[in-house]
């Protein structure tokens, strides 16, 4: 069977990434209106690639906001489903001169892919329907797979839990398989065992009702960019440990057993920086660096503006200064209680001379699996497969916000088996995907399916 599969893929390899690029052409911006034309040709295009690749239906479904594409493969009801999920839909590509290349004009270099959903989550989800079509093409499939591929995830998916509710018959399956992460290595595989929630507010402060000459009013007045600035220092103390009352009350203990196996990966420190350009580590003392990515909480500020940024110099002082403030969780947190909390606390700690409009923008739950599920072991083996060892099982520190909804309405487990890698820029500029995994991807998803089907 590898072998079949092995020279389908290599004759039609060329294709493969082409087609893959036709994809990432496509601004499919969840986050922007003005690319709404684009998420429903997005979704066409996603449609029409599954059924080209083997489905036996598929359609476009519309929901509150952009549409879910729905596609199928059922060979047998009496043999095991999978349900693949991922989603169409990308960041903004904002600060755009950051790029070496047009985001939406995918480029190949140095055996990368460089364009905006090249790993998340264009190419990854795409692997799942190139795995599928060698299945198909060459007579192999051990298992029913269903595709739910969404145009919401990069805002949070407000939508999907009620289409999911609304379509639990269509969507029936044995478990759920998510290619949206990132591998240690392609010398280190890995799965991941969970992924981390989330809670995203936002803050402004207004303090009078224009901005304001500087030199006029400047020491009579209250600065909302620096009381806003105050206001976020305070939220971390000398050990970067968070001082939010209550915010570390839920957290799950982790057991010294499993800190020691997450530190087993292997880590690089000094490639680990050159990597990202930073001259040394910072976080929440006490913790590794897997430790603070997977198992820890954090709370960090992913935007601060007011005032004048334009060229030149403008003594001004701002009426008003706002803030995006995200909060990552782990398991036992409540993203709900957690955004009240965060919500709650900058509403108190804002002195009587400046006016807050605090609110959230979205949020998700912590997720994790088991490591002794079917699921699981048939991605580990699928893994040692094509890879020659076995993957280590790592915690997530990104958010997958619907995994938890799904599982509550489905009643199934989610495996994570992403072929990403950490540097790959997601939601940065020069995002990019190894041609290297995407076709690794693709070989090793038929095996998950064999495996899973036995």
């Amino acid at each position: 069977m590898s072998a079949i599969w092995k020279q389908y893929q290599e004759e039609n390899q060329e294709r493969f990434l082409n087609e893959m690029m036709d994809l990432l052409r496509i601004p499919s911006i969840s986050a922007k209106s003005e690319n709404k034309e684009d998420m429903q040709k997005c979704a066409e295009a996603v449609k029409a690639a599954l059924l080209t690749s083997g489905c036996d239906k598929a359609e476009v479904m519309e929901t509150g906001g952009h549409p879910v594409v729905y596609g199928e493969k059922i060979i047998d009801p009496s043999k095991p489903t999978v349900l693949v999920y991922g989603h169409y839909d990308v960041q903004p590509v904002e600060p755009l001169e950051l790029w070496h290349t047009p985001p939406f004009e995918p480029t190949i270099k140095d055996g990368k892919v460089f364009a905006r959903g090249s790993a998340d989550d264009k190419g990854q989800f795409y692997m799942h329907v190139k795995a599928l079509e060698t299945m198909v093409k060459t007579n192999t499939m051990a298992t029913n797979i269903k595709f739910i591929i969404e145009g919401e995830e990069e805002v949070g998916s407000p939508n999907l839990g009620s289409f999911v509710a609304q379509h639990k018959d269509l969507l029936k399956a044995d478990v759920i398989l998510i290619s949206d992460s990132s591998l240690l290595s392609m010398e280190n595989p890995s799965l991941d065992t969970g992924v981390r929630g989330l809670s995203y507010i936002e803050v402004e402060l207004t303090a009078a009702g224009r901005d304001l000459h500087s030199g006029t009013y400047g020491g009579a007045v209250a600065n909302p960019i620096v009381i806003l600035s105050k206001m976020i220092a305070g939220c971390h103390d000398e050990n970067n440990h968070i001082t939010i009352p209550g915010f570390y009350d839920d957290v799950m203990e982790v057991s010294a057993e499993e800190r020691a196996l997450i530190n087993k990966a292997p880590f690089d420190e000094q490639e680990y920086k050159d990597e990202i350009g930073i001259k040394e580590l910072y976080g929440e003392k006490g913790f590794s660096t897997y430790e603070r990515t997977g198992i820890r909480p954090t709370l960090e500020l992913n935007g601060i503006w007011g005032g004048y940024t334009g060229e030149g110099a403008k003594t001004v002082l701002p009426a008003k200064a706002t803030a995006k403030i995200s909060a990552r969780l782990v398991p036992n947190q409540s993203s709900e209680k957690i955004t009240k909390l965060l919500l709650d606390h900058f509403r108190k700690i804002a002195p009587s001379c400046v006016t807050v409009n605090a609110f959230e923008h979205h949020g998700g739950e912590p997720y994790g699996t088991p490591i002794d599920s079917k699921g699981y072991q048939a991605a580990s083996k699928a893994l040692e497969t094509t890879f020659g060892k076995t993957p280590i099982p790592v915690k997530g520190g990104g958010s997958i916000p619907i995994c938890s909804v799904l599982e509550k309405e489905l009643g199934i487990k989610i495996i994570f088996m992403g072929f990403g890698l950490d540097n790959d820029g997601l939601h940065s500029p020069n995002e990019k995907y190894n041609l290297e995994n995407y076709y690794k991807g693709i070989e090793t998803i038929p095996y998950f399916h064999k495996y899973f089907g036995e």
